[in-house]
């Protein structure tokens, strides 16, 4: 694990974004990740107005990630076949239609139907809109362009429990996508006037569909297996039919990728350590942040623990809002004091800090204890986000953006899929297992909880000691005193070699 970009040129400040770029890309990255991060405190709202079981609503979060986690390398491939500013609207395009057609369904599978489309618009969007950033900026521009693009997203993921709490009181749930879709069609325009079109022309006009199919013929059956594994019992012909359908369809893809013209993952880019490094960091902190939001939000809202309001739960991840909004401004500097790689480690001991502490949740803890943890873990993964999604196309050629960004965030989606859905099994199947013990209501809620979080702190311990492990690596291969220098000419870093 490398997280480290490319050598460093003392005196290349680089090309800077122009305002139009960073304000639709940004803009753009923190409503997808604020629409995401939303649903979950939207969900027992949405469950008494349509009638729908929260345990079948969570195919609104499933398969969001599913979807996108599929589309996203795909939308990358797009964009440098076909322009990724052209991409990029058709993303804002279909995410403006997802979200009407969300606030107008009256039943759970309308619902669950347009979240699947907006798992694919949000990746289109995050695909291209980073790829835009990319090959617009240079060296250090670049450097700030692409940490602002991954701090406006974790502030995104940060607010959106906030503010769909808000507007359940203030608007009904519908009120987040009708604001959210107004929202993506303002940056519209913006995009239309300020940002220049950009493609690969060498690039083969070939797109590796077979390979779409078979990535989300490996995640669907891993995430249902996830999701009901409990249920259904972990050694049941069930589960193990589909961990055997996704282990199946992995060696299948490996297959496609190293005979097609145009693979979808070029394996090539599997041997850049940066890349791989940021890839997994990101995996990482997005599985963290995302299963934590989920279990707080309906924490929060259970009658038997704190029986939060909706807009009392959103309100109730404030401090954690702000203190990530706080820090995204301070992590450029600290990347050109320590590099990259000491700032994700730290990140990670933040959030593993932040985890620690609600392992150790009791049934009757009040809001006030919440409040550290849940700053650490955004203050954390602030540190972290920026960063790992700066070094992921640090160090790959231009004409590889667009495949980069897309294997990073497909990452992002992978990790929250995937640790929602395992998060939401311990948690469920602790608790119930108390509860047949006979422990009180919210003593088996807390205790489902701390198994949860243990989970979580156990992901983010293993992301701090990686960095760690990767940092202490490359000082070795460099020399004494070399990697200071490197960090202390962070800032003017551009890329001249694949790791």
């Amino acid at each position: 694990m490398d997280l480290q970009q490319g050598d460093a040129v003392p005196g290349d400040a680089g090309r800077p974004a122009s305002a139009a770029v960073l304000i639709a890309t940004c803009v753009s990255a923190l409503v997808v990740n604020a629409n995401t991060s939303a649903v979950s405190i939207l969900l027992p709202a949405i469950s008494e107005d349509t009638g729908t079981s929260l345990d079948t609503l969570q195919w609104a979060i499933t398969g969001y990630s599913l979807v996108g986690a599929a589309v996203i390398v795909t939308a990358g491939a797009l964009g440098d076949v076909f322009g990724r500013r052209l991409v990029f609207l058709g993303g804002l395009g279909l995410f403006i239609a997802s979200c009407v057609l969300i606030a107008l369904s009256a039943g759970g599978a309308g619902v669950i139907a347009g979240r699947a489309i907006q798992g694919a618009a949000g990746a289109t969007i995050l695909a291209c809109g980073m790829s835009l950033l990319s090959v617009s900026t240079s060296g250090a521009g670049r450097v700030r362009a692409v940490t602002l693009w991954g701090g406006a997203s974790a502030v995104g993921a940060a607010a959106g429990p906030l503010v769909g709490g808000v507007l359940v009181d203030g608007t009904g749930w519908q009120g987040l996508f009708w604001i959210d879709a107004a929202i993506a069609l303002a940056c519209v325009p913006v995009t239309l006037k300020g940002v220049a079109e950009s493609r690969d022309p060498e690039r083969s006009r070939s797109i590796d569909f077979a390979g779409t199919v078979l990535i989300a013929a490996v995640l669907a059956p891993a995430l249902l297996a996830l999701s009901e594994g409990a249920q259904w019992g972990w050694t049941s012909a069930a589960v193990l039919g589909c961990f055997a359908l996704t282990l199946a369809a992995g060696v299948a893809f490996v297959v496609v990728e190293r005979r097609v013209e145009t693979p979808l993952v070029d394996m090539r880019l599997l041997k850049d350590r940066v890349l791989i490094g940021a890839t997994i960091a990101i995996l990482l902190s997005a599985g963290v942040i995302n299963g934590l939001m989920y279990l707080v939000s309906l924490y929060f809202q259970n009658p038997a623990t704190l029986a939060l309001s909706p807009l009392e739960a959103g309100l109730a991840t404030l401090p954690a809002t702000v203190g990530l909004i706080l820090v995204t401004p301070l992590v450029p500097r600290a990347v050109q004091r320590l590099g990259i790689g000491p700032v994700i480690a730290l990140g990670f001991a933040a959030a593993t800090g932040g985890c620690v502490m609600l392992v150790f949740v009791q049934g009757d803890w009040r809001y006030g204890a919440f409040v550290l943890p849940l700053v650490l873990l955004a203050v954390g993964l602030g540190l972290v986000n920026g960063p790992a999604s700066s070094a992921s196309t640090s160090t790959v050629s231009a004409d590889d953006v667009g495949a980069a960004s897309g294997i990073s965030n497909m990452a992002r989606y992978i990790g929250a899929a995937a640790f929602t859905a395992a998060v939401a099994t311990v948690n469920a199947t602790v608790g119930a297992s108390r509860s047949s013990a006979g422990e009180a209501a919210a003593d088996a809620l807390a205790a489902g909880l701390s198994g949860a979080c243990l989970l979580l702190a156990i992901a983010s311990g293993a992301g701090m000691l990686l960095c760690v492990l990767a940092v202490r690596a490359r000082r070795r291969r460099a020399g004494p005193g070399a990697y200071g220098a490197a960090a202390a000419a962070h800032a003017h870093t551009v890329p001249l070699e694949s790791r």
